[in-house]
């Protein structure tokens, strides 16, 4: 039984009292990690300093826990705790982890969106042969930057099972922000059955965890508001490509739990505050497959970093955070409750905390915005369009088109492909030039010459999207945050124009839960991708596929092109919406080899990797 449906069925008085009965929240502040009590200081018994290092022993078990009302044996825990303890290191210091292994099969930590040798990267196979059963490996690196960052495992489907923590890294500077007070909230999904039986029902059935399917109703809901022909090719697209438009995420509330900080809804995590305190919140989304939007009704928030990167101050009332990403927020609370609200993009579930002026306080629960569907723009048949820095109504523009193979999916052969209206997009100040930049004597890649069936579409005209919240916004009445307002404080040291640039398709067949790269999984490409050590370029990602995805290139920072011009934010994860193009400047300043992957994790374990070699 989900979250969802456990909170739903009960009062918050009923279900105090039953949960006493049954001892579930007695000693439930023993079983949480430290800094979602507050301690986000140093002092733990796991860490020491030692010639001017930071040091960390990190133990990796299979620990029981109780989940809301559940006892489950699976949770993986690193000394104890789901998620695990909160990591504070200091910019220009070295950190040294030592992780030592009690699980009958290997792990490993990833320290996401750090730059550092590959070799103490963490990834199994790429950087390092992993960590076996009853070893200690010591992880030893300089501290280059400063930030909200987080660690989990890189081993099979581990990740879902609670291997997961936060990590703060202090600047060696003041910041230039003030606050008085911090918390982290680290996001996540949680499921009671086993991650491998999960990915076994998405391969057998993709829709396998989704309620919400379109009905005769719906359909004539749409003949209502848009006719009679538009509904019915609208229908009939989505029909011939076997999917829905409700398809927004593979697994579901009817599946997952939500927690916050390793806590549901019914245990309302809470973090205290006094009346007039400003207070940072560093949001983390350690999900294995969820996007959440996260707002606190009736309180202005003002975005000052992403992904651990200071930005210019944004303020807005809500942000969607991919998986993976981190933001952080400054809020100013008054003197009552303030519900912390994350929803899932899809809808189908939510978890919410408090922060408050002490413990048991309460604000009123939101209700969940309507269900939504995918429009127009997630075929590339247009972008919503866009007034006042909110979305316009439902992108059913015909500014673009999608080319749609369908050899594969509708039993048919020879990749039949459907052109809607494909038209040119007028040229915008505001949108970053993906143009032909010089290649200095290299070759250019440019996607695939053959999607094969790993790639059901393939995009003909995509498009940014920068500007656009995502879908289920496009009819908001309130602030949303977008990457084109994500401006950089400092801009990047590396000045040159790029040399050179790489494109790669994200692509996918829904119907065989299969994901890739350029139509290829990663046990079918030939070799790395090879960037040139010192070399600027310019990688391109085009949305061929009709979901999100975030993509996460370790070791190096993406510079997204956001039309901030040397402003542009830094990011080590960036989410891709369907039917967009986005490009980013990287310098190649990291020898080694380098995991870049979809970080919705049965994605990348369906295919979704690939290696860059930075030679």
């Amino acid at each position: 039984m989900s979250d969802r449906h456990f909170y739903a069925g009960m009062s918050r008085r009923r279900l105090i009292q039953g949960a006493a009965a049954m001892g579930l929240l007695a000693g439930f502040d023993s079983l949480m990690p430290a800094f979602a009590r507050g301690n986000l200081d140093n002092s733990n018994v796991y860490h020491t300093v030692r010639d001017g290092a930071d040091v960390y022993d990190l133990t990796i078990a299979r620990t029981p826990l109780t989940i809301g009302s559940r006892l489950s044996k699976q949770p993986i825990t690193i000394n104890g705790t789901l998620p695990a303890p909160l990591i504070r290191l200091k910019q220009g210091r070295e950190a040294i982890m030592r992780v030592t292994n009690t699980l009958a099969e290997a792990t490993s930590i990833h320290w996401h969106g750090l730059m550092l040798p590959y070799q103490m990267d963490g990834v199994p196979g790429v950087s390092f042969p992993g960590i076996m059963p009853g070893e200690t490996f010591e992880y030893r690196f300089p501290v280059e930057q400063h930030g909200t960052y987080w660690y989990h495992s890189h081993s099979g489907l581990q990740e879902q099972l609670g291997h997961y923590g936060p990590m703060i890294i202090d600047p060696a500077e003041p910041e230039p922000v003030s606050y008085d007070r911090e918390y982290v909230v680290v996001l996540s999904d949680w499921t009671f059955d086993s991650p491998a039986d999960v990915f076994r029902n998405l391969k057998v059935f993709d829709g396998y965890y989704n309620y919400n399917q379109r009905t005769v109703g719906d359909f004539f809901k749409d003949v209502e508001t848009m006719g009679w022909d538009a509904a019915w090719s609208k229908a009939g697209m989505w029909g011939r490509m076997r999917m829905s438009p409700r398809d927004i995420l593979d697994v579901t509330g009817s599946e997952y739990t939500y927690l916050m900080n390793g806590s549901p809804s019914a245990s309302n995590w809470t973090g205290l505050f006094r009346p007039g305190e400003k207070i940072r919140l560093r949001f983390i989304n350690a999900s294995a497959m969820t996007y959440f939007d996260v707002r606190i009704p009736g309180l202005p928030m003002t975005v000052i970093s992403a992904d651990g990167q200071p930005v210019q101050p944004v303020e807005t009332d809500e942000f969607r955070i991919g998986v993976a990403e981190t933001y952080d927020i400054i809020v100013e609370p008054t003197d009552m409750a303030h519900t912390v609200f994350a929803q899932s993009q899809d809808r189908s579930g939510f978890v919410r905390g408090t922060l408050a002026t002490r413990k048991g306080l309460e604000a009123p629960v939101p209700p969940m915005y309507p269900r939504t569907e995918r429009g127009m723009a997630a075929m590339g048949m247009g972008a919503m369009s866009k007034s006042g820095g909110k979305a316009g109504h439902g992108g059913m523009e015909m500014h673009g088109g999608m080319g749609m193979a369908h050899g594969d999916m509708a039993g048919g052969s020879g990749g039949m492909t459907m052109d809607h209206a494909s038209m040119s997009m007028d040229a915008s100040p505001d949108k970053p030039d993906l143009g032909p930049v010089p290649t200095a004597g290299r070759p250019v890649s440019h996607g695939p010459d053959n999607h094969g069936p790993g790639a059901a579409m393939v995009a003909s005209s995509p498009q940014s999207r920068l500007d656009e919240p995502g879908v289920g916004f496009e009819t908001a009445d309130h602030r949303v945050l977008t990457y084109s307002q994500l401006r950089s404080i400092d801009g990047w040291p590396d000045k040159r124009p790029a040399e050179r640039e790489v494109e790669l398709h994200l692509t996918g067949n829904m119907e065989r839960y299969m994901w890739s790269f350029d139509g290829r999984k990663f046990s079918e490409v030939d070799g790395p991708i090879k960037f040139y050590h010192g070399e600027r370029l310019r990688l391109i990602l085009v949305n061929d596929s009709m979901m999100d995805h975030p993509i996460h290139l370790h070791g190096m920072w993406m510079e997204l092109e956001t039309g901030a011009g040397e402003y542009r934010p830094r990011k080590h994860t960036i989410s891709v919406k369907p039917g967009e193009r986005v490009s980013a400047l990287i310098t190649a300043d990291a020898p080694g080899d380098w995991a870049f992957h979809c970080h919705l994790l049965y994605h990348m374990d369906a295919g979704m990797f690939r290696v860059v070699s930075v030679v």
